[in-house]
């Protein structure tokens, strides 16, 4: 089977497994954390997901991989970019909101990556992967890759027009 199929009907299969809902609060020690699931097809056709996939906050290549994209907030919010960091042993989020634990395992489950493992996925906004790295990756690089695509080329162009 070809591997972009295989992609297509992983993306399918993850999409159809992943409702959208509110999990309700987790209480810690001083207030409640309000924990909202993340779905992928919720995404579809309005951003760009870039999911972070790492062990723990700990890892060395995350703590490379967050550091490379720190200074670049406007960067992913011109190209529609919904950060997603899905970690094994810590809290995950999306866009700097907690999301609930069993959003990052269906993540982790939907693109086969083991939770010892670092890796760096982009789903744009057709729902297809467009890169996938298993070392930290300069936001630069992402940034040409997502402004080469031809929706992006689109989106610039009605931009200019506004």
């Amino acid at each position: 089977m070809k591997k972009s199929l295989l992609i297509a009907l992983t993306l399918t299969a993850c999409t159809a497994v992943s409702p959208v809902s509110i999990a309700g609060t987790v209480p810690s020690s001083t207030h409640a954390i309000k924990m909202s699931s993340f779905n992928l097809s919720s995404q579809k056709w309005q951003n760009r997901v870039l999911l972070v996939f790492a062990p723990t906050l700990h890892n060395h290549s995350y703590q490379q991989q967050m550091q490379l994209f720190n200074q670049h907030q406007n960067g992913f919010t011109d190209r529609d970019l919904v950060l997603v960091q899905v970690l094994a042993t810590d809290k995950s989020y999306a866009n700097g909101q907690p999301i609930d634990e069993s959003s990052a395992v269906k993540l982790r489950n939907c693109f086969g990556v083991d939770k010892e493992n670092f890796q760096v996925i982009l789903v744009g906004k057709d729902g297809g992967v467009k890169r996938s790295d298993t070392t930290p990756v300069k936001a630069a690089a992402i940034f040409e890759q997502i402004d080469a695509m031809p929706m992006r080329q689109q989106e610039m162009q009605e931009r200019k027009r506004k």
